[in-house]
């Protein structure tokens, strides 16, 4: 392992291999004819290291010292650049809640250098919230500490949790005072900045290839495929309409497997516009996000969606196949056969219907698939839990403790509710028709695993796997960042220790994984969240 960020091996393929903007210039406006825009961070006042992952620094093949060297901290947080780096700024559109936006770019988002591991792994270094780039429009390009609170833990938490997603590597305050409008109202108020530095293979999103589209800039978007085909999927061959083909469908069968396992723990993104779909299948850009409390497929945590709901949990399918459509329409010219490109778009709904009833049924514990009888089951059981306020997370995770093998008698009703009774928010309201569903639910599922002849502890070890304990639930993130404002990162740095284990039983941190508590329903920050970051 290396022990300084000036030993790693920067290749910066990105900005060697396509077009730059020939203007140095950074002030907003439109580039054109270009994939980036060389720029370089803002230095900060009084920047200082609230924490970082071990396993991001390991994963860039750093030695775990290098967190501790100044050269980090000031690299992380936008003071100084290492010879080897080349920061710019990306060049993207993308369609925003269905519409086309136009030009949209790194805004505040500035990537310092592509590496190579020894291990041969290609890591983009990107500071989100260090400074404006020709891609702000009207914005400074900083960010506060709330938002990147939010997005350094989650960007963690969904990697235990087995979820496709960039990585953070730090998260650092810089001594500024940021202006956000939090609530939209016209009254904005100071609040500190802070800068993530996030990691990923690449950060080149379906917006990308749009932008070059929508100007005609087919040299760009010719030279851009190929760049992505040759780096980040050398496997597909060298660059042709079939390759371009294939490369889509490896596209979409990737993002049918990430929401796929967003539908797994009840993640909702929030903000799926097409300029943040990343071309890996990575989960990016965590803004307003949140995870199902109470199972309710309508919901959304993003404010400015509440009207429309358009990123609702139940739409995310859709929404992935939506978003594809518009890329396939951007690399028309390349394959030129709309039924090639119709065949590889239908990758997704194959993927997405063969990997979402098996994760459901692992989700319930099945071992031995049954469609005929599964399907029913599980839509049964989606169709109920809306019906009372019941905590997605909690209600899997218990159902784990219902008997079945070990118990040769039907138990009566309160003994079959009794495990699942904690997931309840209003245990007042499951009553009636709710509650006598639930008991004939219950007695099918009883049957249906019972038949299987599974013992309960196999049964309740697989689940356990796949339904998390812990999950970054939105009120205590911000309880995390109530504690950061006041100087103390202790809830940042424990929050992000009990997710690394989020399928582990973890004593003495039972509260971080209890339902939302009713202070926190109504609460700025605890439920939904608006754009403004």
């Amino acid at each position: 392992m290396v022990t300084s960020l000036s030993e790693l091996n920067f290749d910066n393929r990105f900005t060697a291999e396509l077009p730059g903007d020939p203007l140095d210039l950074n002030r907003p406006r439109q580039v054109h004819n270009a994939a980036f825009s060389r720029v370089q961070p803002a230095a900060t006042a009084a920047p200082r290291l609230l924490a970082h992952s071990s396993e991001a620094l390991t994963m860039l093949g750093l030695d775990p010292i290098v967190a501790d060297s100044n050269e980090f901290l000031q690299v992380i947080s936008g003071n100084a650049t290492i010879d080897a780096m080349d920061p710019h700024a990306a060049c993207y559109g993308g369609h925003q809640f269905g519409n086309w936006a136009g030009q949209l770019g790194d805004g505040r988002a500035i990537t310092l250098g592509e590496i190579v591991t020894e291990a041969g792994e290609r890591h983009m270094l990107q500071l989100k919230g260090a400074g404006p780039t020709p891609y702000s429009r009207t914005a400074d390009g900083l960010a506060v500490l709330r938002s990147s609170v939010r997005e350094f833990l989650c960007s963690e938490a969904m990697h235990h949790l087995g979820v496709p997603t960039t990585r953070a590597l730090s998260l650092a305050t810089t001594g500024d005072q940021v202006m956000r409008d939090m609530f939209y109202d016209g009254r904005p108020a100071f609040e500190p900045g802070a800068v993530v530095c996030r990691v990923a293979p690449s950060f080149i999103r379906f917006g990308s290839f749009e932008i070059a589209r929508s100007r005609e800039d087919l040299d760009l978007l010719r030279t851009l495929a190929d760049h992505t085909i040759t780096t980040h999927f050398p496997e597909l061959g060298a660059p042709s309409p079939e390759v371009y083909t294939e490369w889509f469908a490896e596209i979409a069968r990737r993002t049918a497997d990430m929401i796929v396992q967003w539908q797994r723990v009840g993640f909702v993104h929030g903000v799926m516009n097409t300029d943040n779909m990343s071309i890996h299948g990575l989960t990016i850009d965590y803004g307003p996000y949140g995870w199902l409390e109470d199972y309710d497929p309508g919901w959304t945590p993003n404010t400015t969606d509440a009207q429309h709901k358009r990123y609702r949990f139940g739409a995310q399918p859709h929404i992935g196949q939506w978003n594809l459509t518009q890329l396939a329409n951007a690399i028309y010219p390349l394959v030129e056969n709309v039924d090639a490109l119709q065949s590889a778009l239908d990758v997704y709904i194959t993927r997405f219907n063969e990997e979402w009833p098996t994760m459901m049924a692992a989700k319930l514990g099945l071992g031995t698939p049954n469609p005929e009888l599964d399907q029913p089951l599980i839509g049964d059981l989606l169709d109920l839990l809306p019906k009372t306020e019941v905590d997605m997370t909690v209600f899997f995770r218990s159902l784990a403790e219902v008997a079945v093998s070990e118990s040769e008698s039907d138990p009566d009703d309160e003994a079959l509710l009794e495990p699942l009774l904690g997931a309840y928010y209003d245990p007042a309201l499951f009553s009636g028709d709710v509650r006598a569903e639930t008991l004939a639910w219950l007695r099918r599922y009883r049957k249906r695993i019972a038949d299987e002849g599974r013992p309960d502890m196999d049964r309740k070890k697989a689940m356990n796997t796949i339904n998390p304990t812990y999950v970054l639930r939105n009120y205590l993130a911000q309880l995390a960042i109530d504690d950061a404002e006041n100087g103390d990162p202790a809830l940042v740095t424990e929050l992000l220790d009990v997710l690394r284990n989020p399928y582990d039983e973890q004593p003495g941190r039972e509260r971080f994984a209890e339902k939302r508590p009713d202070w926190a329903r109504t609460r700025a920050g605890c439920s939904m969240l608006s754009c403004s970051s």
